[in-house]
C-alpha cells in the first residue's frame, strides 16, 4: 500500500487540465476500517494537505462523534475521495471532482485494503460511481433510505456549510441518520 500511495501522490494524470498544480491527498492503510469516500479536496485542503481538514471535516466529525485524533488515524479511518486533487473553482462553489481518479487508482487502493467494515459514500459523485442504478432519484431520497446500503455502505449529504439549507429542509438526517451513523461508527472502530 505505501509504493501505491506514493504513485497517487505523484500523479500527474491531468495535470494539462487543472487550473492548480495536482496535488493528491488521501490517506489510508490496509488496515482501515471506515473508507471514507467525499468528492475531492476543497481550496483549505489543498493548501494544507490534510484531507477533511476544513468546515466540512468539522461537521462530518460531528455528524461521527468522534474526536480528531481519532478521525486521522488512518487504521480507523481511510480518507479516499473521488478526485484526489482540488479541481478549481466554479461559478457556484468548487468544480466537480476530476472524473479520471477513481477508474484510474480505487479498484488498486481497494485491493490492499483487507479490513474495511464500512465505506461511508459521502455527496452525489461518490454515490452515483458506487451505487450505480441502485441510488435512487434524488441524493434526498438516497440518504433518506440510507439503511437499505448497509452494512457496506452508508450514504451521507456532503457536510459543507453549504449545504447548511439542505438540512434545515430535512430534519429527519439529523433526528434518525445521524443518531445511527454515531452507532454504526462507534461500533466499527
Amino acid at each position: 500500500m505505501k509504493n501505491l500511495i506514493k504513485e497517487i501522490k505523484k500523479c500527474q494524470l491531468c495535470a494539462q487540465q487543472m487550473s492548480v498544480s495536482p496535488r493528491p491527498v488521501l490517506s489510508v492503510t490496509e488496515q482501515s476500517k471506515i473508507l471514507i469516500i467525499g468528492q475531492a479536496p476543497g481550496s483549505v485542503v489543498y493548501n494544507s494537505g490534510v484531507p477533511w481538514a476544513d468546515k466540512s471535516g468539522e461537521n462530518l466529525r460531528s455528524w461521527m462523534n468522534i474526536s480528531q485524533e481519532t478521525f486521522y488515524d488512518n487504521k480507523k479511518f481511510g480518507i479516499l475521495p473521488m478526485g484526489f486533487c482540488y479541481p478549481g473553482k466554479g461559478k457556484t462553489g468548487d468544480l466537480p471532482p476530476r472524473k479520471e481518479c477513481a477508474p484510474q487508482w480505487h479498484s488498486r487502493v481497494f485491493a490492499e485494503l483487507t479490513e474495511v467494515k464500512l465505506t461511508l459514500l459521502i455527496g452525489k459523485y461518490a454515490q452515483e460511481y458506487y451505487l450505480k442504478d441502485k441510488k435512487k432519484k434524488t441524493l434526498t431520497e438516497t440518504v433518506r433510505q440510507y439503511d437499505s446500503y448497509l452494512p457496506q455502505f452508508f450514504v451521507l449529504p456532503h457536510p459543507s456549510p453549504r449545504n447548511n439549507i439542505w438540512m434545515k429542509k430535512n430534519p429527519w438526517f439529523r433526528a434518525e441518520v445521524i443518531p445511527q451513523l454515531q452507532k454504526i461508527v462507534h461500533q466499527v472502530i
